[in-house]
Order: C-alpha cells, then sequence, then structure tokens
C-alpha cells in the first residue's frame, strides 16, 4: 500500500536533474536524440559511439550549451565486454553514480540464413545483446545499492515479430527483450526498473541514405521506396522521429514511471497491431 511518504513530491516528477545518464550509441541519430531528450530534463549525460572525434566533440559542446548539464564522451568498443563494462565503472568513478542507463547501440545485416556470414551473426550478437549485459551487470550492481535506477534497452519491432533476411537481429532483439524482462525482476524490488522500446522505422540520416540507394538498386523511386519497401508494414505511414523516442524514454526515466517495469513498448505506428 503506498503511504503519503511515497507520493511524488509534487511538480518534480517530470525532471531528471541531479542523474546520471549513460547512453550507448549516442553520437547520432536515435541514441543521439535520446541523450538530448535526457539532457534537457536536467540529466548529465555519457555519450558514446562511433564517429569523427571533433565532430563528436562538436555534438558535446553543443548540447552542453543548450542543455546547461555535464555532457562527456567515452570511447568504449562495445565489442569488447571489458570496455563495455568499463563505460559504466569509468562513469561511476567520475560522477559518482549512475542512475539512468540507455543500451541503444546496434548495427544491422540482411541476408538469407544459408549464405548468412558467420562473422556478421556474431558482430549483431555481441553489439545488438551481448554488450547490454556487459554494461547492465555493473550498472545494475550500483543501482540496486542506491535504491534506485532506470535501465532502457532499444530493441525494435523485431524483438515482437520476425521479417525474412534478418536472422542474426531478429534473433538478438528478441534475446534483448528476454534480458529485459529478467533483469526488470531482479530490480523490481530494489527500485531498479528496466523496460525495452521497440521502434519500427525511424527517421535517421542512416534510413535517409538507405532510401537514396534502394531507390537505385531497384531502379524506383524515392516515394515508392518509402511506400512500398519501408513503411509497407507501417500502419501510420509515417516514420517515427528521434525526437518520440527520447520523449517516452525520458519518461521511462522518471518518478512517474516507477511501476513500468518489465515492458516492451512498441513505438511503430500500429505495425504489430495488425
Amino acid at each position: 500500500m503506498n503511504t503519503a511518504q511515497e507520493q511524488l513530491p509534487i511538480g518534480q516528477s517530470g525532471r531528471l536533474n541531479g542523474r546520471t545518464a549513460v547512453v550507448t550509441g549516442s553520437t547520432s541519430g536515435i541514441g543521439l536524440g535520446i541523450a538530448r531528450a535526457l539532457a534537457m530534463l536536467g540529466a548529465d549525460v555519457v555519450l558514446n559511439g562511433l564517429g569523427n572525434r571533433a565532430e563528436i566533440e562538436a555534438t558535446r559542446d553543443e548540447l552542453a550549451q543548450s542543455a546547461g548539464t555535464r555532457i562527456t564522451y567515452h570511447g568504449a568498443n562495445l565489442l569488447d565486454a571489458r570496455e563495455a563494462a568499463a563505460l559504466v565503472t569509468d562513469t561511476i568513478a567520475a560522477f559518482g553514480k549512475v542512475d539512468i542507463l540507455v543500451n541503444n547501440a546496434g548495427v544491422q545485416f540482411v541476408s538469407p540464413i544459408e549464405s548468412f556470414p558467420d562473422d556478421k551473426w556474431r558482430t549483431i550478437q555481441e553489439l545488438n545483446l551481448s554488450a547490454s549485459f556487459f554494461t547492465i551487470r555493473p550498472a545494475f550492481a550500483a543501482m540496486k545499492e542506491a535504491g534506485w535506477g532506470r535501465i532502457i534497452n532499444l530493441a525494435s519491432v523485431h524483438g515482437l515479430i520476425a521479417s525474412p533476411f534478418k536472422s542474426a537481429y531478429v534473433a538478438a532483439k528478441h534475446g534483448l527483450i528476454g534480458l529485459t524482462k529478467t533483469v526488470a525482476l531482479e530490480g523490481a524490488q530494489y527500485g531498479v526498473t528496466c523496460n525495452a522500446v521497440c521502434p519500427g522505422y525511424v527517421w535517421t540520416p542512416l534510413v535517409e541514405g538507405q532510401i537514396a540507394d534502394t531507390a537505385k538498386a531497384r531502379g524506383i523511386s524515392r516515394e515508392e521506396v518509402i511506400e512500398t519497401v519501408l513503411l509497407a508494414a507501417q500502419p501510420s505511414k509515417r516514420f517515427v522521429t528521434v525526437e518520440e523516442l527520447g520523449a517516452l524514454v525520458a519518461f521511462l526515466c522518471t518518478e512517474g514511471a516507477r511501476s513500468i517495469t518489465g515492458t516492451a513498448i512498441p513505438v511503430d505506428g500500429g505495425w504489430t497491431g495488425q
């Protein structure tokens, strides 16, 4: 039963002031959108991902100035279990804690099963699934000790349903949702929540490039690629935006979402509702 002492402080349920967040794959695209959403609600954020170092520093500076919070960068290679763990332990050493962990980094490769390359299978499993375990393990221990934590794993609609030619990605994302549920159960009595967010097609610079490449390869127009290839299964016929994902992840990190845990939330324009 809730007591008066357990009620949310008025006016504080939507802010993340004083929280420290780690967001993997956050130098561009979805991850950067999530990092921005958390920072604008007052969180200090550790960025992580690939890219030109000068461009990453420019992004870091811009976000720090816009949000007025502490923004740092950690160059951990998440394909290395030790570096993935160090991303979290180094954050704890620098900030004294880690309150929020968002596992967003991922990679995709499309191929029929009979010709799916061994190295691509391993890389997809290591980055899309195993890396999340290796960041969660030290973060979970610290959150459990502190009595508060938020872990959000960026899965996909392909963590809920399958598509042909994406065997490694579908397997990894299904596994990530299973990991999410287990972490949620182990953290439920310690103030630590864990949820998966499952986007459909999201508008990012990477997707924009894929549209042009697909149009050229198939000899069809840009509009046809969008309507008949990318958004064919997405009833809304519009892309999810990084801002929408950022807003959802930020909410899951607030006190207002403290009873939401162990879920896999589709953000897919109705794709999985069919």
